[in-house]
């Protein structure tokens, strides 16, 4: 199953799922009426975004809180968080805050096949969730093909790899087109297992692509929780097929935190848009 999709946290503002259900409630039941809503903020919640890769690198951890409705939508970022990775055989690496909301682990890579286990602790309340990092999958080569929509053609990317024989995997792609426009694709490999595959990423631009822009794919390997908690997502915001009912993506922390804990391993190129 596939999806393309653009990630946002789309729980950041407490109440926005049940306002458009208010209003089109509304609307239907009157054109002249005034009705008036009472949109009652819900108790914050914590979010944690949090993500350890396999590349050599400081690797970052967001904590924040839901803000009310009624509040400017930003990032509502949490100070004095206590946030601990834990490794098998016991080694803990300790994120330091760099600046508010935002914690930095020292520089170190990740290891495929490990099972990570990350605490936050906020407040005197500790949120714990694991997530174990696939073993490396290479993005081998990019090319280029068009494609007919309504009678107008496009181009779109293509990912070229070789999906393991002995795994089930899940992967996320991250596109830079353009030097500024970021979309994301998310795939698994029910029907592609073992195989040589070649992935058409769709991307939603402002302007197409044309030969001699540039792009950079990357290519995520992703547990299978965290491969769930994207798919939620693109299913919530119906860019993956229907739309389903508005609620929040199941989180892999514990203690009712919102936000997921992704260990996952990268492959990443460059190129420049041409057609053979």
């Amino acid at each position: 199953m596939k999806a393309s999709y653009s990630i946002a946290l789309i729980f950041m503002k407490s109440g926005a799922k049940l306002l458009s259900l208010l209003l089109a409630g509304t609307f239907l039941a009157s054109c002249e009426k005034v009705v008036e809503v009472d949109l009652k903020d819900s108790e914050p919640k914590l979010v944690v975004e949090a993500e350890v890769s396999d590349r050599d690198t400081n690797h970052v951890v967001r904590i924040s809180k839901t803000i009310p409705f009624t509040q400017t939508n930003e990032f509502n970022g949490i100070s004095g968080a206590q946030v601990v990775l834990s490794l098998p055989g016991g080694q803990k690496i300790t994120f330091s805050e760099t600046e508010k909301g935002v914690y930095k682990s020292p520089r170190f890579a990740g290891v495929p096949g490990t099972n990570y286990v990350l605490d936050v602790t906020v407040e005197g309340k500790v949120y714990t969730a694991s997530s174990t990092m696939p073993l490396a999958v290479k993005l081998d080569s990019l090319g280029f093909r068009k494609l007919s929509f309504f009678g107008e053609e496009v181009i779109v990317p293509l990912a070229y790899y070789k999906d393991p024989k002995d795994a089930k995997n899940q992967y996320l792609f991250r596109m830079k087109a353009k030097n500024e426009e970021v979309q994301e694709s998310l795939t698994e490999d029910r029907f592609t297992n073992g195989n040589d595959v070649t992935e058409t990423l769709f991307m939603d631009l402002e302007e197409e692509l044309v030969e001699g822009d540039s792009l950079e794919v990357e290519m995520r390997g992703l547990d299978l929780n965290v491969y769930k908690y994207y798919f939620a997502i693109a299913q919530i915001s119906g860019e993956g097929g229907p739309p389903v009912a508005p609620s929040n993506p199941t989180s892999n922390f514990n203690n009712g935190a919102l936000g997921v804990f992704s260990a996952h391993t990268t492959s990443s190129l460059k190129t420049v848009v041409k057609l053979k």
